[in-house]
């Protein structure tokens, strides 16, 4: 869970795209649902964007210092692999701080 306290400062911004109705982006509206009123609580300045667009490949974007961004397709993914590939995410941004650092 400390993982989402350091959202805004290993982060410079989070999207996410998902379908509105289609099952491939059900986990990914559950995630949202979920999570979305935790991630804005914590991280109350921090830009998370969430993109709908009709048919499209549920996927999360994570935009790094310099212009650095990942992306993780979200497709056949539970709400859980979804909290953890955010996690994941985070703990890249604090990698990719510390190494452009040094």
């Amino acid at each position: 869970m400390a993982w989402r306290a350091q959202l805004s400062r290993n982060l410079k911004e989070l999207r996410i795209h998902l379908c509105q109705v289609s099952p491939s982006s059900a986990s990914t509206r559950d995630f949202i649902r979920s999570n979305y009123k935790d991630l804005k609580t914590l991280n109350p300045k921090f830009p998370i964007l969430i993109r709908e667009c009709s048919g499209i490949e549920p996927r999360i974007w994570a935009r790094y210092q310099y212009g650095i961004e990942k992306s993780v397709a979200l497709d056949g993914l539970t709400e859980g692999q979804i909290t953890k590939k955010v996690e994941e995410l985070v703990k890249d941004g604090a990698n990719i701080s510390a190494s452009t650092a040094s």
